[in-house]
């Protein structure tokens, strides 16, 4: 199955844009994560557990718990502060 994966802000600046990762059977966030984090530098680093990144799915703030299937958009970007 394909989804399709974008970043945002410094996320962005490590990983580029967006990108489609293809997955062998239906996933959740965290497993995702897993996924990219084990390809290596730079994914190791800008999406390292106990490294604050939150998580939307199909536009919705989503827990690393929800299940994510085909077709889905995933949005991985860090914590915004501002007023």
């Amino acid at each position: 199955m394909k989804i399709q994966l974008r970043y945002f802000a410094s996320l962005r600046e490590a990983l580029g844009p967006s990108e489609v990762l293809e997955l062998a059977e239906p996933a959740t966030i965290g497993a995702v994560r897993d996924t990219l984090i084990a390809r290596g530098e730079p994914y190791a680093s800008a999406l390292a557990r106990g490294r604050a990144v939150r998580t939307a799915l199909d536009q919705v703030m989503a827990a690393e718990s929800a299940p994510v299937g085909e077709g889905a958009e995933l949005a991985f970007f860090p914590p915004v502060t501002g007023g």
